[in-house]
């Protein structure tokens, strides 16, 4: 991967790799910012006067460069051609559509001297359906992008279109630095685009100092390279030592897959079973919880086989011993789930606390296996233990906790590590209100405490809903892209726009983009997809069933805000369709060669193609493997105003008669998962900037232009949706990009 590019991409930098010669580069600046702005983005005034003093060579080699960053970025690297050429006008009714297409079909077979051959199958009722696929031309383009161009009048950019600021950066290794130090020394679990871009980091930044690494996956990555290079890996568990055996084998680091492992070199494996003979034998009961993937690991590094029913005589050997069961180890765990057998809910508080994480992961099921007694002796426990927990895992806890004085009104809803949901009706009862009080305020002393003096505090108000961002491995990455759960208001249009672009790499693939509305507390329905192709409040630009190289395809759905009543619902959605014969399933978000998926706005009889890069507010790559997809959702409040809650999540959908997913075959299911991510309190920046507030010597909401900082503050912390042009020198930053570095140790 190009650093250079990624910095780009993270921090909306431009980095100047290399010395330049001076010279008059300001003409070629000014071009670039030109460029810039038509995709939506602009050069800060500082970048402006760095690049005017460089040869205009060098400016144009960088500009050349950036540009194709940006268009990239916002998603207009493609061309975005759509099923009907002059969308949103003139999207005709759907079943009219149809009907027009078939009676074209039979009048061109008759008239050609053939007898009509519509294929069609029986549907579950035994009437015939028409085959849609053996239509002409159906679900694929009969125009070209050049033809769509035609169809559409120049773009008319308004001050409400969204402008990406880009700013200079330091010298390449300095930036590289500071965002391997980021990313190694994360609090929160990494995106998969994040793991691959700190393992770039990791080969790049060779010898500079290794931030301490908090996230296990993280230290398994270093770790690698370390290993690579002939030095010792730096371990606290057999865990570590086997998320570094996936990581050298190039399987999941995450574990959340079976690892799968290779022949490694010898030196590689002598260090793997270094790391384990000098670790404390007191942690080996942790095999436990991997014991088939040790068994596996096992056929590779042979270590030794133990007597049966004795310690082996190495620790690497004690390891494996383990994981076949030849020898017996207690663990805390076990201690516990004993204790819980018995009722004795103070004995497994015992034993939990010992561990401290583990304790605190456990605190809902200890607050409700005992009674008043036990509950309060493990109220004690959390205040005692609390000191020694991580601030990732006191949030997490904080944030459920919250959640928990009631009973939800709809269901429990369960997020596995790939980003896939699923809902069960909510059996447990609520938990004591003023026992839930004490907790959080333990919580709230010990975040507050950890949380850095940030001198003068400078908020934007638009980032106090965003939800700290306490797991990053489901959330995708992009522009404009926030963490599940967060609140952020709807920039002003008239109209939103969903897009979504694939293009397959190997097999014919056919993705739907589809949107529901859900009105009148999720009991009234109505949607915008292939199969319902207009309505009052928006269009459909058609179904497109396959995407090839070079161009893919795209599908787009309009939605006319003024239409949409107060408390409905939007829930734009993705499905794998696929239902045709001989489909072979299709291929998955990560097996495409290239997706993309976003939402724009624009205002009034705003003219311009489908797509344009300046009304693009967000753009992400999605992944996975599930057959339905939300990745956010869009509701309008009580003030009129309309507002995004970003969910990031997938289900294994269910398939109708004829083999297809689609939203009508899964109504029921998105209904239940929107409304519980809609219902759940997530825990937000305003929390985190609220407590770091309460240590600031002045706070200060951020407004356009210059902030208001006293004179003399001294040092300054900017928490925002984006860097803005203007900040004192030597702010600490904090935008959607590292969120996370807010959570504390």
């Amino acid at each position: 991967m190009d650093t250079q590019r990624m910095i780009f991409d993270r921090k909306r930098r431009l980095v100047l790799p290399v010395p330049a010669a001076p010279g008059d580069g300001a003409a070629a600046a000014r071009q670039l910012d030109a460029v810039l702005m038509s995709v939506g983005f602009k050069c800060s005034g500082e970048l402006l006067g760095a690049l005017s003093g460089l040869a205009p060579g060098f400016v144009i080699d960088q500009a050349v460069k950036v540009i194709g960053w940006a268009r990239e970025l916002a998603g207009v690297h493609v061309a975005h051609n759509t099923y009907f050429a002059d969308f949103p006008a003139n999207v005709p009714d759907t079943l009219e559509f149809w009907a027009g297409l078939i009676a074209e079909s039979i009048g061109a077979q008759v008239a050609a001297g053939g007898e009509p051959a519509i294929r069609g199958v029986l549907d579950a009722r035994g009437r015939f359906a028409a085959d849609l696929l053996s239509l002409p031309g159906y679900g694929r383009y009969q125009h070209s992008f050049a033809d769509l161009l035609e169809h559409h009048a120049a773009f008319e950019p308004l001050l409400a279109d969204r402008m990406t600021v880009v700013h200079l950066g330091g010298g390449l290794d300095a930036e590289l630095d500071a965002l391997f130090a980021e990313l190694a020394g994360s609090a929160v679990p990494l995106t998969g685009q994040g793991l691959e871009d700190l393992r770039v980091l990791a080969e790049a930044c060779t010898g500079r100092e290794i931030p301490d690494i908090r996230v296990r996956e993280n230290l398994a990555v270093v770790n690698a390279v370390r290993v690579r290079q002939g030095v010792a890996p730096v371990v606290k568990d057999p865990t570590d030592v086997l998320r570094l055996a996936a990581e050298l084998s190039g399987s999941d680091v995450t574990l959340a897959t079976a690892p799968k492992f290779a022949s490694l070199p010898r030196a590689w494996r002598r260090a793997l079973l270094a790391a384990l003979d000098g670790m404390d034998p007191g942690k080996y009961a942790g095999v436990l919880a991997h014991a088939e993937a040790w068994k596996r690991l096992g056929e590779y590094l042979h270590p030794g086989r133990a007597v049966p029913g004795q310690l082996a005589d190495s620790g690497a050997e004690l390891a494996f011993a383990v994981a076949r069961g030849e020898t017996s180890v207690q663990t805390l765990a076990g201690h516990a789930e004993r204790a819980f057998a018995r009722h004795d809910v103070r004995a497994a508080a015992g034993w939990l606390s010992a561990a401290p994480g583990m304790f605190w992961r456990s605190l809902d099921r200890l607050l409700r296996a005992g009674g008043p007694e036990d509950a309060a002796l493990v109220a004690d426990y959390a205040g005692r233990t609390a000191p020694e927990v991580s601030g990732r895992v006191l949030l997490s806890v904080r944030e459920h906790l919250a959640n928990r004085v009631r009973r939800s009104e709809v269901s429990r809803i369960f997020v596995g590590k790939s980003g896939r949901a699923w809902v069960r009706p909510e059996a447990r009862e609520p938990l004591d209100a003023g026992l839930v009080a004490d907790l959080l305020a333990v919580i709230d002393e010990q975040v507050r405490a950890r949380l850095p003096a940030p001198g003068c505090l400078v908020v934007d108000p638009r980032v106090l809903g965003a939800a700290v961002p306490l797991s990053g491995k489901a959330q995708t990455e992009g522009l404009g892209v926030w963490p599940r759960g967060s609140v952020a208001k709807l920039e002003a249009g008239d109209w939103l726009r969903f897009f979504f672009y694939w293009k397959q790499a190997a097999r014919r693939t056919d993705y739907d983009l589809s949107c529901q509305l859900v009105t009148d507390g999720f009991t009234v329905w109505r949607q915008l997809s292939w199969t319902a192709l207009s309505d009052v409040w928006g269009e459909h630009s058609g179904d497109v069933v396959d995407a090839p190289a070079p161009h893919g395809a795209t599908e787009c759905i309009n939605v006319r805000l003024d239409h949409i009543p107060a408390g409905a619902v939007l829930i734009p959605q993705l499905y794998l369709y696929n239902g045709y014969p001989g489909g072979a399933g299709g291929e998955s978000f990560g097996e495409l060669d290239e997706n993309l998926f976003g939402y724009m706005t624009r205002s009034g009889e705003q003219r311009g193609l489908p797509v344009e890069a300046r009304a693009v507010r967000m753009k992400t790559v999605l992944r996975g493997a599930d057959r339905v997809t939300l990745p956010v959702m869009f509701y309008r409040g009580e003030d009129g105003a309309f507002y995004a809650k970003w969910a990031h999540l997938g289900m294994r959908g269910r398939a109708g008669f004829f083999g297809g997913y689609q939203a009508e075959h899964n109504r029921v299911s998105t209904g239940l998962l929107a409304r519980a991510i809609c219902e759940r309190q997530y825990l937000q920046v305003r929390y985190l900037a609220g407590l770091m507030g309460g240590k600031a010597g002045s706070v200060t909401a951020w407004r356009e232009g210059r902030p208001d900082v006293p004179a003399g503050a001294g040092q300054v912390t900017f928490i925002g949706v984006e860097q803005p042009e203007v900040l004192p020198e030597g702010t600490e930053v904090y935008t959607l990009g590292n969120l996370g570095s807010l959570v504390p140790a």
